[in-house]
């Protein structure tokens, strides 16, 4: 008697993405920089976060993407939106004079600045700032401290320490036990693989030994998510699995991707967290789903046919400028 199919996951992936693009697309006025952006003790986390999570999502996509593709017209499209919410980069620099070693303002503009968006006066005034002993002795933790490293490689500024010697200051990079990730620890790992993979578009960038462990369990840790309805962390490690020089195979993760269709609503949004086994209260404001919802934009981008059809370890396309 012959085993039932394996359910093909293509269908799934794209229409995972092209709902969750739709949605940020309809949704586009929600992230808007607050009054409060330039403000003393402003509330990141509500102007400036959401904001450069959308950029970050739009450029990946728009790599990961052919120029006739509908995904990469909708991010293209979104991430001209988003860069006049800074006034073409004008707020960057305004934000980095006011709070000169808040490295946020840097890391937000890297991602415009990777797609060819940049502002030279921002770029002049962070070249000191990285230059001074204060900027590399800046206490972070291990992940933030390699996504800084990225950053200020995106905008063409020196980098205050090796990558190598800064991953392995990582939870991933020890190579732990798995069984001890839990969430904590796996937020912690896929923006490791973000910021070594430039979120997505140099999968060569993640050593050997990290990617034959993360190849080896991320089959296991994505089941014990979609187990308790856990979808942000669910689609950012099928992003870090579309992100690695040998991927597991799409079909292998069909059952994470249908189960995630399943739990995307109506509008092509995605809750961050479901009810679980415990009955959990689900949030679908704006802040309980617009970062599940990119991030499934985005794993889905990753886990499409790469653009151009070339091989997965490649070098990255070259991003084309965005016209704002």
């Amino acid at each position: 008697m012959s085993a039932p199919a394996r359910p093909q996951a293509a269908p799934a992936v794209r229409a995972v993405g092209s709902a969750a693009l739709g949605w940020a697309l309809a949704h586009r006025r929600d992230f808007t920089l607050g009054e409060d952006a330039l403000a003393e003790h402003g509330d990141v986390n509500r102007t400036w976060k959401p904001l450069g999570e959308l950029a970050q999502v739009c450029v990946s996509v728009r790599r990961a993407t052919a120029p006739d593709d509908p995904l990469h017209a909708t991010a293209s499209d979104l991430l001209a939106y988003a860069w006049e919410l800074t006034g073409q980069g004008a707020y960057f620099h305004e934000l980095l004079r006011l709070e000169p070693f808040g490295t946020y303002a840097l890391e937000v503009y890297a991602a415009f600045a990777s797609a060819g968006l940049r502002h030279p006066g921002f770029e002049k005034l962070a070249a000191t700032t990285v230059a001074t002993r204060s900027w590399r002795l800046t206490e972070q933790q291990p992940n933030r401290r390699l996504g800084l490293l990225n950053s200020e490689r995106r905008v063409g500024l020196p980098q205050h320490r090796p990558v190598a010697d800064a991953l392995r200051a990582t939870w991933l990079g020890g190579l732990p036990e798995p069984w001890t990730f839990e969430s904590a620890s796996g937020y912690s790992l896929t923006h490791v693989v973000f910021h070594l993979t430039d979120w997505g578009g140099d999968p060569s960038g993640v050593p050997g030994d990290v990617a034959s462990y993360l190849g080896l369990w991320l089959p296991a840790w994505l089941d014990s998510c979609v187990e308790d309805d856990q979808w942000d962390l669910a689609c950012e490690l099928l992003a870090v699995a579309g992100a690695l020089p040998e991927p597991p195979g799409v079909d292998l993760l069909a059952g994470v991707w249908h189960a995630v269709a399943a739990a995307q609503d109506a509008d092509g949004s995605l809750p961050e967290v479901g009810p679980g086994r415990r009955g959990r209260p689900v949030p679908r404001d704006f802040a309980g789903r617009y970062h599940s919802t990119l991030m499934a934009a985005f794993a889905a981008a990753l886990a499409l046919p790469r653009r151009g059809g070339g091989p997965r370890g490649a070098a990255p396309h070259a991003e084309e400028g965005v016209q704002a």
